[in-house]
Order: structure tokens, then sequence, then C-alpha cells
């Protein structure tokens, strides 16, 4: 029950970009100590590749943003003086 709970921790949508990246480190020491069983590894990759999921899709919000910013930014404003037209 405790793993299926951890798992779910794992991939809790209210993580910040940076608490997934680091539950992501921390699966991949567990896995790289190779100190686990296999459903237990199996359960951590499988935490792991959702993590990676949100994380990809975090990252495409982001980058929307950035892009909207940009491109609002980059229109003049009302009255400037520097805008050509």
């Amino acid at each position: 029950m405790a793993k299926t709970s951890q798992a779910n921790q794992g991939a809790a949508p209210e993580w910040t970009f940076d608490q997934r990246i680091e539950r992501l480190e921390a699966l991949v020491r567990e896995l790289d100590q190779g100190q686990i069983g296999l459903e237990d590894a199996i359960a951590r990759y499988q935490e792991g590749t959702e993590l990676v999921r949100r994380c990809r899709e975090q990252l495409d919000l982001y980058q929307r943003r950035v892009e909207e910013l940009t491109e609002a930014g980059s229109k003049p404003y009302a009255g400037d003086p520097d805008a050509k037209g």
C-alpha cells in the first residue's frame, strides 16, 4: 500500500518542476545502487517515466509562455518614440 502511495506522490501535480527533478534524481540513484528488488525497481522506473512525462509537459508550457512574452514584448507600445511607423 505504501508503495502505491509513494508512486502517486512522485507524480503529484502540485509538485514544482524542481521537486519533480529532485525526485527523479533520487529514483535514478536508487536504481543505480542496485540494492532493490525487481518489483521495486519496476515501480520506481514507472514513477520515473511519469515524472519525465510531467516535466516535459511543464517545459512545453514554459516554452509557450516565454514565446508569448517575447512576442508581446516585441510589440511597440502606444506613444513609443522609437517605434517605426
